[in-house]
């Protein structure tokens, strides 16, 4: 068994929260076009739109690579704006045994979550990864301000 870890992150929006969580809720295709710089490929595998149930994967930059990750979205709850992904493929299970992110957004906060099981003691806490949905959210917030 790994040792197990979590990151969270909040970054202050100047759009609701709401807003952003409705984006990833129901718009989530627009993301690569949005934050392009970071995300290059959004795609539905099973389900329609982004519902408990739906897998849908996403190919990023980070630190320079391509990387891409397919992951089960586990919950929805529209009333606490909440999000939950789990990772069931891709180049972050390389390093990780289990890895889950979750999105919550209120008022002027969007909260970011992210619990992982390394799969050795050297594996690094995914620091990079929690940066890049950080700077994404920045770039939705001047998305969404821009309508």
């Amino acid at each position: 068994m790994g040792v197990k870890g979590k990151l969270i992150a909040s970054v202050e929006v100047k759009c609701e929260g709401n807003l952003i969580h409705e984006l990833f809720h129901i718009h989530a295709h627009h993301v690569p076009n949005i934050s392009p710089n970071i995300i290059n490929h959004f795609e539905i595998h099973e389900g329609e739109t982004v519902k408990v149930g739906s897998v849908v994967s996403w190919s990023y930059n980070e630190a320079g690579q391509k990387r891409y990750m397919k992951q089960l979205i586990e919950d929805i709850d529209p009333d606490m704006k909440l999000i939950r992904w789990k990772a069931i493929e891709g180049d972050v299970l390389e390093s990780y045994n289990s890895f889950t992110i979750v999105t919550f957004s209120e008022h002027e906060w969007t909260t970011w979550t992210i619990e992982y099981e390394k799969k050795t003691e050297g594996t690094p806490e995914p620091l990079v990864l929690l940066g890049l949905v950080l700077d994404m959210t920045k770039d939705i917030e001047a998305h969404l301000l821009k309508k």
